[in-house]
C-alpha cells in the first residue's frame, strides 16, 4: 500500500511561513495555547516525519525533541553526516526525492507521513504526493519571508473540508487533493 503525505503548519495572513531569516517568533507569540488547534489529533494516526534540513535545524533550537515518531531530513548537504548521538534511532538524513521516500516508508509499512517544511511541502506538491493540508492561517502580514507555496508545474485542484475560527483570531482551514 502506498503511503500518504499530510501537511499541518501555520501561515501568515499573506502566505508565509517564516520570516526570510526563519524566524518564526510571530507564530509562537500568537498561538494561544489554552486553544486546542488540533495538531496532537493530526499527530496521533501518523506514522513517520518527513521534514527539510531547515526546519530541522529550527526543531534541534527547542528545548526538548517533540517528535516520538521516526523522522527523516531530506538534505543532501546532511545526507552524509552523522546523526547527533541523542537522536540515533529517531532521525535519519537522506538525499532522496520525495517519491522516493515515500516508497521506502511504505516498505516499512508507515502509511500516514507528516510532512513539514516549506521546500519540502512544495517539492512534495510538485510531485503530487500531498493528500491533504490543515493551514492555520495567523490574523498577521509579516511583509516578506519563505512562502508556503512556491511554483508547481501544473494547476491542483483542491476541496475545502472544513473551516474553524478561533477566539484568537486563528483560521484553521483543511484542504483535501481533488483526484
Amino acid at each position: 500500500m502506498m503511503s500518504t503525505a499530510h501537511v499541518f503548519i501555520g501561515i501568515s495572513l499573506d502566505g508565509f511561513i517564516a520570516k526570510p531569516d526563519g524566524d518564526i517568533a510571530w507564530l509562537l507569540e500568537r498561538s494561544d495555547p489554552a486553544e486546542d488547534h488540533g495538531y496532537s489529533a493530526f499527530i496521533a494516526d501518523k506514522d513517520a516525519v518527513v521534514m527539510g534540513r531547515g526546519t530541522y535545524e529550527k526543531v534541534l533550537s527547542f528545548d526538548v525533541w517533540p517528535y516520538d515518531l521516526p523522522l527523516v531530513v531530506l538534505s543532501k548537504q546532511l545526507a552524509d553526516t552523522p546523526v547527533p548521538e541523542y537522536l540515533q534511532g529517531k532521525v535519519r538524513f537522506s538525499k532522496q526525492t520525495p517519491e522516493q521516500v515515500m516508497e521506502q516508508l511504505a516498505a516499512e509499512n508507515r502509511q500516514r507521513i507528516y510532512v513539514d517544511g516549506g521546500q519540502i511541502i512544495q517539492s512534495f506538491l510538485r510531485a503530487g504526493l500531498v493528500h491533504d493540508m490543515i493551514l492555520s492561517t495567523m490574523p498577521v502580514l509579516i511583509g516578506e519571508g519563505r512562502s508556503l507555496f512556491g511554483s508547481v508545474n501544473q494547476e491542483m485542484d483542491w476541496s475545502l473540508v472544513s473551516s474553524q475560527s478561533f477566539p484568537s483570531g486563528l483560521v484553521q482551514s483543511r484542504y483535501q487533493r481533488k483526484s
